[in-house]
């Protein structure tokens, strides 16, 4: 066989496979959008403390057997942000967004919005909350040069 004709099968390949590809992730961009409206549809505005905030694995979270029933094999072995948290009276645990995760204070009081057991946003019920990026990026410590120029500009 000529090498024109084993490069025209690569290529009929990979035109496939990007086909195939593409209409995957129409598909699941039409799942997350109606995901997405029925969690909107159903949130509701908690006030609560959150104790402890990790990245584990459902299973060792210590969620309810139906809930661990309901959710996809490749979601039980990944690493969730999980949220455990005092709502009223009770001790809950919850699944969040990666967004909301990195902003959600530990040990601290705050209004959640939230449907089910998956926290969709979160704001301040004292003051504005901080990601903790920006509040390692505040309490990075300047060098002397740094803390020259600070002064200079009358940061300081």
């Amino acid at each position: 066989m000529p090498w024109w004709g084993i490069l025209l099968i690569i290529i009929g390949v990979i035109a496939a496979v990007f086909i195939v590809l593409t209409i995957i992730g129409k598909r699941a961009e039409k799942k997350q959008a109606e995901q997405k409206e029925q969690i909107n549809a159903s949130k509701q505005a908690v006030n609560m403390l959150v104790i402890d905030k990790k990245k584990m694995r459902m299973a060792e979270a210590g969620f309810p057997q139906y809930v661990l029933d309901q959710t996809p094999k490749m979601a039980k072995r990944a690493k969730m942000p999980i949220v455990k948290a005092k709502v009223g009276p009770r001790i809950m645990t919850f699944l969040c967004d990666r967004d909301v995760y990195d902003v959600i204070p530990v040990k601290k009081e705050v209004r959640a919005e939230i449907s089910g057991l998956y926290i969709v946003s979160v704001k301040g019920i004292r003051g504005p909350l901080v990601s903790e990026k920006a509040e390692k990026k505040r309490k990075k410590k300047n060098g002397k040069f740094q803390t020259l120029l600070r002064k200079g500009r009358g940061e300081i």
